[in-house]
């Protein structure tokens, strides 16, 4: 398909690529944002955005660092400061969101996640408060080995933090971890694994994820985020919005438990679907997107 054209956005002092989907006709007071997850970009919406843009004005977004929006270093908690560089998180992402609500949407929002755009749309929608009108999360990023986690993880991975923490932190290392997962090949094997039942893995979704890779600063984000081991978990999050969630949830996703989502879906009043696409992975927006669509606009209309 052919990708609508990127606009961008002034954030402080970056440059925010977004793009938007919507018919000339389209009279509808409905927005929506889609933010990808770690390592896509807002063209990972590529069967999501113009079907949603049929009922609303339907916005993607490349979050700082990503896709085609500026990469600045990455600042961890013991660098020395450097102006140019930010500290990944989520409460950056978060405000950039809520801040991209606020001065270019202008009026109340879906916010659509899959995998860290999920914790991204629930920090944002924390900011955004009543002109935010709900949120659905595509198998939202668990987060395992948070140090909030460290409980439930097994006793030789708790052993191994310490040592982990240190290396990844190298910017040597994480470079070096990143050259070897940044090229078609091996991004083929990981599509192959997220997207189980192998549909709509092909040639543009390979150059979705791998162009971006080849600018100068890509390997700073994945730095950045690598080394949060202290941040949100979607559990923290889930009590401080007030809006209705759906949760989507590949039924074969490799990463993200099933059975969490459903722990979730019992212990938060909020959550008001857990939908479930069978054979689909960590992305079934983009494995299967028209049951995907389907969901996300039923719930739309059942909440408006």
């Amino acid at each position: 398909m052919s990708f609508k054209k990127s606009e961008n956005w002034k954030w402080e002092k970056w440059d925010i690529s977004w793009s938007s989907s919507t018919l000339s006709s389209n009279n509808s007071d409905l927005n929506i944002l889609l933010i990808h997850g770690f390592g896509a970009s807002k063209k990972h919406w590529r069967h999501n955005q113009d079907f949603l843009g049929n009922f609303s004005d339907c916005y993607s977004i490349d979050l700082l660092g990503f896709g085609e929006s500026s990469q600045p270093g990455a600042l961890l908690d013991y660098d020395s400061y450097n102006e140019n560089h930010v500290k990944y998180s989520f409460d950056l992402w978060g405000n950039q969101i809520a801040s991209f609500c606020n001065e270019v949407i202008k009026s109340p929002v879906y916010l659509v996640g899959n995998s860290i755009g999920g914790i991204v749309a629930l920090k944002a929608a924390e900011i955004l408060k009543e002109s935010c009108n709900g949120l659905i999360l595509i198998d939202c990023a668990q987060r395992t080995m948070d140090d909030k986690r460290l409980k439930r993880s097994a006793v030789l991975m708790n052993l191994l933090r310490p040592l982990i923490k240190t290396l990844v932190r190298n910017r040597i290392i994480s470079n070096t971890l990143f050259e070897r997962a940044a090229n078609p090949t091996v991004i083929r094997q990981i599509l192959k694994k997220a997207y189980p039942s192998g549909e709509n893995i092909d040639e543009e979704l390979i150059e979705i994820l791998y162009k971006p890779s080849q600018r100068k600063n890509s390997k700073e984000a994945f730095r950045g985020f690598i080394n949060l081991f202290d941040d949100y978990l979607a559990t923290d999050l889930f009590d401080k919005v007030h809006v209705p969630i759906q949760l989507i949830w590949g039924e074969k996703d490799p990463w993200e438990s099933l059975s969490e989502a459903n722990h979730w879906k019992c212990n938060y009043q909020n959550i008001k679907r857990l939908d479930i696409i069978k054979g689909a992975g960590h992305c079934p927006h983009d494995e299967k997107p028209e049951a995907t669509n389907n969901l996300i606009y039923k719930f739309i209309q059942e909440t408006k």
